[in-house]
């Protein structure tokens, strides 16, 4: 049986403000045109459909129209919650969906409730297991305390229990959303560290065939049957050494998996770029990242004027403004009032937002607002000078 492993779409989301609705779609048609090309058979999505509980209509709308796309193609999709997700707006209308082969595993009394499919050499029973916060299902798994392992460890204990009952040589699927241990994560993952110890053992999994996970955002292999398959887009410059693709897995008679890498479409590349200001907007060994989106720490000792509209000038994509200055000899020594000599108050202002918020430029609205301020400040003072003492 071949399955197709893909997960963490995160629909709505933006990278830096940046909108990814067009990158998103298409990721969407890739996926669509891969399931038809491979011929495969089942399409696996292991969570984080939508980046927030209340998604937005456009990702609403790319959500129906892939679940309608690959209803037409007649190969049956099992999705399951993850932490991003709502579970329980994502799964309304599941009964209705799944007869169409939409399968929409958001309930936790559902883990041992699998998905059967079957090919030429048997049944192949596919387990969706939704991210399971341990504050809210611990009683529905019998526990009175525990993180995610023992939730995890009640689900799959019951997973292996039902697969026992069924005829032999039927073959496993689970799809769980979690952070396994010995799993590498990025920037744009949300800690699910919250009501418990947050990475779970690999040998939560033992006794199935294959293991589709999500949540981390690097495409990653465990072990042979327990694999990433990571984001389809970069979500944070933590990402830019990562090649997005989806996981291609052919499940054999005897249950042995094989596996490859079917790359995603890259709408822009992600470049890291550490430099004086100077030496990024004349250096030629800088040209090939033009069009891509940049993040750029300047070392430049002093911070230079106007830098974000001087960078986009040779890099229109830059995203993220950062500084680390290499500091001179006499720099360490020198006293704050040395540094902010001869600026005003309100630049000294200006600093403080760049130092606290580092890659974010002052909003116009901002600038105005601490204008006004000082402004004030001032009158006051200046009132106060003139009453009789």
């Amino acid at each position: 049986m071949r399955l197709l492993h893909t997960s963490d779409w995160h629909l709505g989301r933006s990278f830096h403000r940046e909108s990814l609705h067009d990158a998103q779609r298409a990721f969407l048609d890739h996926l669509v045109d891969v399931v038809r090309a491979e011929r495969v058979d089942a399409v696996l999505v292991a969570g984080d459909v939508y980046d927030r509980a209340l998604p937005g209509l456009e990702a609403v709308a790319m959500f129906d129209d892939v679940l309608h796309r690959l209803a037409d193609l007649g190969v049956p999709t099992v999705f399951i919650s993850g932490n991003h997700d709502s579970a329980r707006r994502l799964g309304v209308g599941a009964g209705l969906i799944g007869r169409a082969g939409i399968h929409l595993r958001t309930d936790p009394g559902e883990c041992a409730s699998p998905v059967v499919l079957a090919d030429e050499h048997g049944p192949v029973a596919v387990y969706g297991l939704p991210y399971l916060e341990p504050t809210l299902v611990r009683e529905r798994f019998g526990l009175s305390k525990g993180g995610h392992a023992a939730v995890l460890g009640a689900a799959m204990a019951e997973v292996r229990a039902d697969l026992a009952a069924r005829p032999a040589g039927t073959r496993a699927v689970v799809l769980a959303h979690a952070f396994v241990t010995g799993g590498a994560p990025s920037d744009s993952e949300r800690d699910i560290a919250v009501g418990g110890v947050a990475a779970v053992p690999a040998s939560v999994f033992d006794g199935v065939h294959y293991v589709a996970l999500g949540h981390l955002h690097g495409c990653q292999t465990l072990a042979p049957h327990l694999r990433y398959s990571g984001s389809p887009l970069a979500y944070s410059f933590s990402e830019v050494r990562q090649r997005k693709s989806t996981w291609l897995v052919d499940l054999a008679a005897d249950g042995s998996v094989a596996a490859e890498r079917v790359p995603c479409p890259e709408p822009r590349p992600l470049a890291t770029l550490r430099d004086t200001l100077q030496a990024l907007l004349t250096d030629e060994a800088y040209t090939e990242h033009e069009q891509s989106w940049v993040q750029a720490t300047l070392t430049d000792a002093a911070r230079p004027g106007e830098p974000m509209e001087k960078l986009r000038r040779r890099f229109p994509h830059t995203l993220q403004l950062l500084f680390d200055p290499e500091e001179s000899d006499a720099e360490p020594s020198s006293s704050y009032a040395a540094r902010v000599s001869g600026r005003d108050d309100l630049e000294i202002a200006e600093g403080f937002l760049r130092h606290v918020r580092p890659g974010a430029e002052p909003e116009p609205d901002e600038l105005g607002w601490l204008r006004e301020g000082f402004e004030r400040v001032r009158e006051t003072t200046d009132r106060k000078a003139d009453l009789p003492r």
